[in-house]
């Protein structure tokens, strides 16, 4: 398979009379069963980078490939899957119920089965029947994690995955996503958590919209 790669990525905002140059010819690639983390510190640009090999956003200037589909925004879960920040979990739905859905979408023969196994390895089993606003901040993170990985997707986004977790957990996500690569999905993490580095296989650094 093919990676997930941008090309000189630019992207600028407006910002009062200034202009803000979130990416300036940013370039990457994420291969198969690897997992790169991205570093930076906040407004370095690495939730905007996210957002353009996403297709959440456009960037001014250069290329993003998704093996398989014709434009980021158009790949399916199984293909791209994220962890996003503000986590988007459905209120009106379970921690088991927000899990179980993309593994139905996607066409799991048992999605149910598929969403206790990843509910399980991030050790939030016993919360399923819960709704988000019943459980904290970190173990929404974790259920996030877990609607992403539980269609086993060829690769996966997450920004800051860790950063509501204490060591422990921070461990055990590291584990579960090594375990992703190890079943072939590419991993991007963008964080600035030093067990990340020590996890990943590659380290980029983005400094002021450059890779340093």
């Amino acid at each position: 398979m093919s990676a997930l790669r941008g090309v000189d990525l630019a992207k600028s905002y407006r910002r009062g009379r200034e202009r803000v140059h979130a990416l300036r010819g940013v370039s990457l690639d994420v291969g198969p069963g690897e997992l790169v983390a991205l570093l930076g510190r906040s407004g370095s640009g690495k939730s905007t980078l996210l957002n353009c090999l996403l297709g959440w956003e456009r960037p001014d200037a250069g290329t993003v490939s998704v093996p398989g589909a014709e434009a980021p925004a158009t790949a399916p879960w199984t293909t791209v899957a994220v962890v996003p920040q503000q986590f988007g979990l459905l209120e009106e739905l379970t921690v088991g119920g927000n899990v179980t859905l993309p593994a139905r979408l996607a066409g799991d023969a048992d999605p149910a089965a598929a969403a206790t196994a990843a509910l399980t390895a991030l050790r939030l089993d016993a919360l399923a029947d819960r709704l988000p606003s019943e459980v904290s901040l970190g173990q929404q993170q974790r259920t996030a994690l877990a609607r992403a990985l539980v269609v086993r997707p060829a690769f996966l986004l997450a920004d800051e995955p860790t950063g509501h977790l204490d060591e422990e957990l921070t461990g055990t996500v590291l584990g579960v996503l090594r375990e992703a690569c190890a079943g072939g999905t590419g991993v991007l993490v963008a964080s600035h958590d030093p067990a990340v580095v020590t996890a990943a296989d590659r380290v980029l650094r983005l400094e002021d919209g450059r890779l340093a």
